[in-house]
């Protein structure tokens, strides 16, 4: 506004005073005060603030006697320094606080001073909350991001957090090519994450460490353009997910052991075979740690022969040669714990199987080099499972032994009846199909009872032992040899004819001349009774038939004085 001061001895009119006739000593433009949106005071010189405007009017009634002071305060400030003067001063107190922006004039020839008020109070509010508001923004993106950047066309970094990142200082990452900092096989956004041309949204990426270490990281950025669309960098975060990664990693593999672990100890319940139990532990574990072969191993206990000799092949998972193995079984067999070898292009884990603290056994996992280490969690699970395996060879060898008892002679451990006739019965099958033939011997021992009433059981016990000897020696081991009950014993040539029948037959009795000491009394010695029968394919001879001749024969043999062999009459044919 113009302020005009009065020519001398000219008196002001109501048309040059202002809004206030006679208010003011000088002239000034009525409408210049009344254009001024805010309030106008003058202070006098002894200090009275009065209103220039009607906005002022308003204004006053609002102020107080301590506002009022604070007006005249800055008036006499400005007075004193003869020069106008902006002063900031707050009026009103708590939710009616004002913040006054005052200009102040001083009047010539000391008539006062005039305030030019404008109110600031929504400007400093509006800037407060800018100002909380952009810390609000930048505490939250601290909180949710572990490094927000910002590049420029140079393609380096014009922003990084002050405190820096993947720890690098902020100075070191300001001096850093940011591609350099993406690790290459990340396959996700690649070098391109801080070069990006297009917006990113949640993508992976692994990034190199300060210490060298890797951290995956997801990565939010969108390119910034200019006026033209060219491109002009990019501004993005980071947030590192790297224990979140390895958390749910190990969370993985966890499950998949306590999966492969579990398919274990499931098919341990619900098989009743424990070779097949075996078995599926093979495989469950190849497959569990992707390994391609898989042995499993019992120990013989054989003593003075290699290490690995006393170890015997209890299931398979592939079909690697299982020699290959003999150096790891020799390791183990030492008395070694787990063991890592690499054997040509494989390489090895293996473990011993225990029970109650004993070695029993051994597991033996392959896999191609090119399949990455053995981790600390393959090396955990195959102990695991070895764990279980040794049990599980503990129980396969009780079932052998239960086997073994309930199919053998407890004193001659030949097979027994049972075992004998379930042999037999799958033997003619298997003959009837491969058109074969075979010979059944019946042996009856000659004056035994003699030998149990006159010299005792443990001397007729002898002579059953030895009569095995004798069986033994002069058949084969594909021959089937049982003791069927007291003195009876059965023997089943497999492929074989009557005359090779005389010729055991022969051999037997050859032999039992040694049993001569150990009769009940000279003129009763011991003797054989053996019956022969021939069986072949072409015959539709039922198994019950057969040992009905052969056991006829046998009869036959002693009839005919004893200490002999008899051959039936064949069969008729089909």
């Amino acid at each position: 506004m113009a302020l005009e001061r009065a020519g001398a001895g000219t008196a002001p009119t109501s048309e040059t005073t202002g809004v206030f006739p006679g208010t003011l000593p000088f002239c000034v433009s009525p409408a210049a005060l009344l254009r001024y949106e805010e309030a106008v005071f003058r202070v006098t010189a002894d200090g009275r603030v009065e209103p220039a405007n009607p906005v002022a009017r308003e204004f006053a009634e609002r102020l107080s006697r301590e506002d009022i002071g604070k007006l005249a305060a800055a008036a006499a400030k400005s007075r004193s320094a003869e020069r106008a003067l902006v002063d900031l001063i707050d009026v009103g107190a708590g939710e009616r606080q004002q913040n006054l922006q005052v200009t102040l004039v001083p009047l010539d020839g000391g008539a006062g001073t005039l305030l030019f008020v404008r109110d600031l109070t929504l400007d400093n509010s509006l800037r407060l909350a800018l100002v909380d508001s952009r810390r609000r923004y930048k505490d939250f993106t601290e909180i949710s991001t572990d490094f927000a950047w910002e590049t420029g066309s140079d393609n380096r970094f014009s922003f990084v957090p002050p405190r820096g990142a993947l720890g690098y200082s902020a100075d070191v990452l300001m001096a850093t090519d940011p591609v350099s900092l993406v690790i290459q096989e990340s396959g996700v956004a690649g070098e391109a994450a801080f070069l990006t041309t297009r917006r990113i949204e949640n993508e992976e990426a692994w990034l190199r460490r300060s210490d060298g270490r890797s951290a995956c990281v997801v990565i939010s950025a969108m390119p910034l353009r200019g006026k033209n669309g060219e491109w002009m960098g990019a501004r993005g975060v980071c947030r590192d997910v790297t224990e979140t990664r390895d958390r749910e990693a190990t969370l993985t593999r966890v499950r998949n052991r306590e999966r492969v672990l579990t398919r274990i100890v499931r098919a341990f319940r619900d098989e009743v075979d424990p070779e097949a139990m075996l078995g599926v532990a093979a495989e469950a574990l190849a497959k569990g740690l992707g390994g391609e072969h898989c042995h499993i191993f019992r120990r013989t206990g054989a003593a003075d022969t290699p290490a690995h000799k006393n170890f015997q092949l209890a299931a398979r998972y592939g079909d690697l040669d299982t020699a290959l193995a003999n150096a790891v079984l020799d390791t183990i067999g030492s008395g070694a714990g787990a063991v890592e070898l690499l054997l040509g292009d494989r390489q090895v884990l293996a473990a011993p199987a225990r029970y109650q603290g004993e070695a029993n056994g051994a597991v033996v996992l392959w896999r191609a080099v090119e399949r990455g280490a053995w981790t600390d969690d393959d090396r955990l699970l195959i102990g695991d499972i070895s764990n279980q395996v040794g049990i599980t060879i503990e129980q396969f060898a009780h079932h052998e032994h239960v086997l073994k008892i309930s199919r053998t002679d407890a004193l001659t451990g030949l097979l027994n009846r049972g075992a004998f006739m379930d042999g037999l019965h799958r033997s003619l099958s298997r003959l009837h199909r491969d058109k074969g033939m075979a010979v059944l011997m019946y042996v009856d021992l000659d004056n035994f009872k003699h030998v149990n009433d006159t010299r005792g059981h443990q001397a007729g016990d002898d002579v059953l032992i030895e009569v095995r000897n004798i069986l033994l020696q002069h058949t084969r081991p594909t021959d089937m040899v049982a003791r069927l009950g007291g003195d009876e014993f059965a023997c089943w040539l497999t492929g074989a004819d009557l005359a090779i029948a005389r010729t055991r037959a022969e051999q037997f009795l050859g032999r039992i001349g040694t049993l001569a000491g150990k009769s009940g009394s000279s003129d009763r010695p011991l003797g054989m009774s053996i019956g022969i029968a021939a069986w072949n394919h072409q015959s539709a001879e039922t198994l019950d038939a057969l040992l009905a001749r052969g056991d006829q024969a046998m009869y036959d043999a002693k009839r005919g004085g004893k200490n002999n062999y008899s051959i039936a009459a064949e069969a008729g044919p089909v």
